[in-house]
Formats: C-alpha cells, structure tokens, sequence
C-alpha cells in the first residue's frame, strides 16, 4: 500500500523529489538507507540526503542511526508515526476502496469474509517487509507507513497495547464500519502471524474514526521488544 499524499504549496512535499522519497518510504514500509533511496529514485545520495534531512525537519520521517560491521554508522530513515502531510492526518480511502471493490463488499460479503481477506493481505505485507530491526520494530514501522500514527503503551511482561491516532480509512469507516474494521483486524492479525507467529492478537477496539484511538492489544514475545518509554521522534 501507498500513502496518499496530499500537497499544498509551501509543504515540504510540495518539492517533486520529497515527495518521491516520502512515497517510496510509504511503499517499503521499513527503514531504508539513503544509498538505497538514492539508487531507487535515480539520484545522487548527497542530493537525496539534503532531501531526507528538509522530511525529517518537517516531522514527516524519522532519522535512525543503523550500526555496521565497517565504518561510522549508516542513516537510515523511516515513515515517521506523527507524520501528517500536507498539515492532514493521511487517508488510505483510494486503496482501501480498491481492496473492497476487490473482495465484492456490494455482493454481499459478511465481517467474517472481510477479515479472512484482510488477513491474506496482512500477511502479504508483512511477506514483503525486509528489515534489520526487531520483529516488533518492523510491526510498528508498517503501521506508521500505513498512516495509522501508533503510539506503543506497554503493560510490562508479555502485553503490549498500540494506540492508533489517525484512521487512515475514515471516510469508508462512516460507510462501512463492521466491514472495514473486520478488514482492519483481519490484516492485523495477518501481520502478526507471519511476523511472530507466537504472538497473538488478544485485542481489537475500534473508536470513532474521527477522533481515533483505536487499540490493538498483542500477548507474546514481540511485546517484550517494546521500548519502556515511547521514542521521540
């Protein structure tokens, strides 16, 4: 899935290569070096660091320090969780109404049929997920990549809650909330089962779209890779 991007003038993502970059981010959903970016969109790395730096200024991408066998420590740079192009909170309704169309919602699918679907996707996602991180590094990342804006509150132990800030999927969530919430948990546990398959998905509560706050509660060992405190951008 690709993050929309809307773009008024004056916004970081107003230049055409921020915006390429920031849509690449969006379409790996992982962290990924400013070589790779580089060689992805053509250009020189000087060129697209200057970029990735104005992004991260903007609040739009997260810089992280990546250790390596030789040599200083590589930037690499994710979706930042707090990113709001355009000044909005990011909207998914394009794909998700293509995921819809696709699983025949006005034939009469049922929650159960959406979820199965969303579970298939969700495990595509995770399928193409590569990263060094943790496994629970690497659920956060695809979240925050999606526009769900998560915040991680952890319980200690093996219990971990995710607080979702933006519905990427308001508009068809007002439409159809059942079946796009039964497509929401589906994906998410798609997620975990192809991430960490001892980890269970123990909760699912959807809020109002508007104002967000879903929670998606997870019991295993992925939650013991939670940072105590919540990271600053």
């Amino acid at each position: 899935m690709t993050m929309d991007i809307p773009i008024r003038p004056g916004d970081a993502l107003a230049q055409p290569t921020r915006a390429r970059a920031f849509a690449l981010l969006g379409t790996l959903r992982r962290p990924a070096s400013t070589e790779e970016l580089a060689e992805e969109l053509g250009l020189h790395p000087n060129g697209v660091r200057l970029h990735l730096e104005r992004l991260h200024a903007a609040g739009l991408v997260d810089r992280r320090r990546e250790r390596i066998a030789r040599g200083r420590p590589r930037d690499t740079w994710a979706i930042s969780p707090d990113a709001q192009p355009a000044g909005d909170p990011p909207t998914g309704y394009a794909e998700l109404s293509r995921w819809l169309v696709g699983s025949l919602v006005a034939t009469g699918a049922q929650v159960d049929d959406m979820e199965a679907v969303g579970r298939r996707i969700g495990r595509g996602l995770a399928g193409e997920h590569d990263s060094a991180g943790t496994v629970e590094q690497q659920l956060f990342d695809i979240l925050a990549a999606l526009g769900f804006a998560p915040e991680r509150e952890p319980l200690g132990q093996d219990r971990l809650v995710y607080r979702l800030r933006n519905c990427p999927y308001r508009e068809a969530v007002y439409e159809r909330q059942p079946l796009v919430c039964g497509l929401h948990r589906g994906l998410t546990s798609g997620l975990l089962e192809t991430l960490d398959p001892d980890t269970r998905l123990v909760g699912f509560e959807p809020q109002d779209p508007g104002s967000a706050g879903c929670l998606i509660r997870v019991r295993g060992p992925l939650a013991r890779q939670a940072p105590a405190v919540e990271e600053t951008p």
